[in-house]
């Protein structure tokens, strides 16, 4: 008996720590509209396996991607594994000499996790264009997808695309809600959201330090993660506990993210985003393959990647340009891994229901004019009074008489009613290396020695342990 009560003291006092880690940034919850993990009755076993050329590891309706301006590929990018949508256009037209192909849905190298075959790979608001002697393909061996677009297509899409003007418009509330829950999660009140940790620009690499103990790790950056003389730098995470969620907040009109990192381990990756609120341009560079989400805020935004590999969600309320640097290396690839942290909540802020309050508030000038309409009826009555004035003389003569009758015509009325989060602390960082996986298609991803595998401090996190925390999730599906 003693031991169980020792047993159910400990769950208490873990679920104590985590409860007290939430309280001081309000309550958990994931990405707006169900966004982040993955969607569907074949998700791959956690986690998910390194990009690689293998076979399937599964399957994943999630949206990958999403642009609320346009997607436009460019000189060699090569493909975007996942499912896109766009509520603009998708362009297409990359540089003479290079692969003529853009494969969406399935990538030859990724995570190996497409949509489910017949469903849309991409979904555009307006036109699809394929530049000549170019192609669009929605399919990989056995792996087949549908090209949605609203507007009209021009050029050769492979094996199917559909015309439907109202593609898009299933997604159409993503670009407002993303855009709030962008802002909200780097400013409270019109104020940078508090840090739990500090991040340091030493030039060769940026160090974020946790405080070892919140469950969503806050970062707050207002500067380029790039070296001094703008060069190609590395990431160190330490102090972070197992099971937190690390949000990086780069503020500013315009951020550059210039890295060699390698993959990040996926207990960092899958609970990684690196949210840009307010910049107009963003750019994405380096040599490295990029680990984490992305979220960018601003709708007149234009982010543009020119990474070897994203490793992680993708979404922009503005516009994307997927290419590569003139003369460097091709085969640009976005790679499809799930987003599965918890975020500060941002409910309040979102503006689909900011609307709504407007129609009820004219409303109560209608009963307003109601109270004149009885208002008018007491002088009805008032004049009834005169007529038994003149009735008292006739019974003056017996007052008497009518004393008594006066208190029993008196009635009484009158109704009653009136995270001290607890757990180990770890780190991760970058010492040099290559990423694990298959090797890669011919002419697609980046060749594996300008990858940097992330050195012995990501090992601490898992030797470390820790508590593993249990938030209860409230995920708000597309309908």
């Amino acid at each position: 008996m003693r031991r169980r009560a020792a047993t159910a003291s400990a769950v208490v006092v873990g679920a104590a720590v985590v409860v007290g880690a939430l309280a001081s940034l309000g309550v958990a919850d994931p990405l707006p509209d169900g966004l982040g993990p993955c969607k569907g009755s074949n998700c791959p076993v956690v986690p998910y396996p390194n990009p690689n050329n293998g076979s399937l590891a599964g399957r994943d309706n999630n949206i990958n991607i999403f642009v609320g301006g346009d997607f436009l590929v460019r000189q060699s990018a090569a493909e975007a594994e996942g499912k896109i949508v766009v509520l603009g256009a998708f362009d297409q037209h990359k540089a003479t000499g290079v692969s003529q192909v853009y494969n969406v849905g399935v990538a030859g190298v990724g995570s190996r996790v497409p949509p489910d075959n017949g469903t849309d790979f991409l979904t555009t608001g307006k036109s699809v264009t394929v530049a000549p002697g170019q192609r669009l393909l929605a399919e990989e061996g056995s792996v087949f997808g549908v090209v949605r677009h609203g507007g009209a297509l021009s050029g050769t899409v492979r094996p199917q695309a559909i015309h439907d003007p109202d593609a898009a418009a299933p997604y159409a509330r993503l670009r407002p809600n993303l855009a709030a829950a962008s802002h909200c999660y780097a400013y409270v009140d019109g104020k940078p959201r508090t840090a739990t940790g500090t991040a340091r620009n030493n030039g060769n690499e940026t160090v974020f330090t946790g405080d070892g103990k919140s469950a969503i790790q806050v970062f707050n950056v207002d500067f380029d993660l790039a070296g001094s003389s703008g060069g190609a730098q590395g990431f160190l995470f330490d102090g972070i506990p197992a099971g937190a969620t690390v949000l990086v907040n780069l503020t500013g009109e315009a951020r550059e993210i210039n890295t060699y990192m390698g993959m990040l381990p996926a207990a960092l990756r899958d609970r990684l985003l690196w949210n840009f609120p307010d910049a107009e341009t963003v750019r994405l560079r380096g040599s490295g393959q990029f680990s984490g989400s992305v979220l960018v805020g601003n709708n007149d935004s234009t982010t543009t990647v020119t990474l070897p590999g994203i490793n992680g969600r993708f979404f922009t309320v503005g516009s994307l340009v997927h290419t590569s640097v003139v003369g460097g290396g091709g085969g640009q690839e976005f790679h499809a891994y799930p987003f599965n942290g918890d975020l500060p909540t941002c409910r309040g802020e979102e503006p689909t229901p900011t609307p709504e309050p407007p129609t009820p508030t004219p409303e109560p000038p209608t009963p307003t004019p109601e109270p004149p309409t009885p208002t008018p009826e007491p002088p009805t009555p008032t004049p009834e009074p005169p007529t038994p004035t003149p009735e008292p003389p006739t019974p003056t003569p017996e007052p008497p008489t009518p004393s008594p009758t006066d208190s029993e015509g008196m009635t009484n009325g009158g109704t009653s009613g009136g995270n001290d989060g607890g757990s180990d602390s770890g780190g991760y960082g970058t010492d040099g290396g290559g990423s694990d996986g298959g090797g890669e298609l011919p002419d697609t991803g980046t060749p594996s020695d300008t990858m940097v595998l992330v050195g012995g401090l990501a090992v601490v996190l898992v030797a470390a342990g820790g508590i593993t925390f249990v938030v209860t999730r409230k995920p708000k599906g597309l309908g």
